[in-house]
């Protein structure tokens, strides 16, 4: 039994003894945490604009062989436009409503992003974090799920995997969940349908006009690869923040919510002009404490989180191949109360 494991469990033990509830941990965190700054928040939407401004004008002057630098700066600044309306879901960009679902409807908009189906969907991540069969997010698949499906949906999922191809995992996740309003409570159907409505007319008024004025290829090369690059970071920051070979994944009668999101939730360092893009998102223990706290405010928990709780959090990692080989090459599939599991450990087994 690897050190990790044993750690894990040694963990658990000692979270179901004690009882240490979630709110407890947000007892011990400073105020200054939860608290909403105007000027922070609207200063992070004025350079976040800037951002993806100077990338689209870098798009628009580039010669051929500078197009990839101005794709990967571009569209990790418009990742940047997702955390924004990222914190708008959750309430903490600004304290009224109106002003959250507007912003963050906006922000969203150039995504093709739903915000409302998004907001409800990832609300649900956030209850359930790391429980099998709720946990809504990138939630790994058991033995006995992957049998019963057909030899094609299993080729295609072997290859998603053993191909690392996670970098578009988030793709087929926004098509098949965020668009149907009769997946919802009746009582979010409209909001629903108003967020599609939202990104439907943007699609509809900025896609032609774009082909229009710049051919297939100005939409190619001014919509579709810097959405791409946005969903490397989507598909990326959401299989790191909970996914790793000793990272359990519990059934409902052994969740245990404080372990879940302390040692279940993963901080990634990433090159700085990542996180600084992307508003801070990879500091993600502290956003699953509390969900209330602004991304500004999240290296501040951190900190304290790490002073406080240090013992039950997950060893941290520094954004790299042999990282991303490692999830994909181990984490394949979860057996109940055991762990992960690869391909061959399956195949082996039959």
């Amino acid at each position: 039994m690897t050190t990790s494991i044993i750690k894990t469990q040694a963990i658990n033990q000692d979270l179901s003894n004690s009882q240490l509830r979630l709110k407890d941990i947000i007892k011990t965190l400073p105020k200054e945490c939860f608290q909403q700054n105007r000027r922070k928040a609207w200063t992070q939407v004025f350079f976040n604009v800037l951002m993806v401004g100077l990338g689209y004008y870098s798009l628009a002057i580039s010669p051929w062989f500078l197009l990839p630098l101005a794709w990967i700066f571009t569209g990790t600044a418009l990742t940047g436009f997702f955390v924004i309306g990222h914190d708008c879901g959750h309430r903490s960009f600004a304290k009224r409503r109106w002003v959250n679902d507007l912003v963050g409807h906006i922000f969203m908009m150039p995504l093709i992003y739903p915000f409302h189906s998004w907001r409800i969907k990832h609300n649900h991540h956030h209850k359930h974090t790391n429980k099998l069969d709720e946990d809504n997010a990138w939630h790994p698949i058991r033995p006995e799920v992957f049998a019963n499906w057909g030899k094609t949906r299993q080729s295609a999922f072997e290859l998603f995997m053993k191909r690392r191809l996670w970098w578009v995992g988030s793709i087929g996740h926004w098509a098949v969940v965020h668009f149907d309003w009769r997946n919802f409570k009746v009582k979010d159907q409209g909001s629903i349908k108003l967020s599609v409505a939202v990104v439907a007319i943007f699609a509809a008024v900025v896609f032609p006009t774009l082909i229009a004025t710049t051919g297939i290829w100005g939409f190619i090369k001014f919509w579709f690869i810097p959405w791409m690059v946005y969903h490397f970071w989507m598909s990326t920051f959401t299989i790191v923040h909970h996914t790793f070979p000793d990272v359990p994944f519990d059934k409902a009668s052994k969740w245990n919510e404080a372990m879940a999101q302390l040692f279940g939730t993963i901080h990634c360092d990433y090159p700085r002009w990542v996180e600084f893009l992307c508003h801070d998102i990879n500091v993600h223990v502290p956003h699953h404490i509390s969900t209330a706290i602004p991304s500004y405010n999240l290296r501040l928990a951190y900190s304290s989180i790490k002073e406080n709780w240090g013992n039950y959090l997950h060893d941290e990692f520094k954004f790299s191949w042999p990282l991303m080989k490692q999830i994909t090459d181990q984490c394949q599939l979860y057996i109940t109360d055991e762990g992960y599991q690869t391909f061959n450990e399956y195949y082996a087994g039959k």
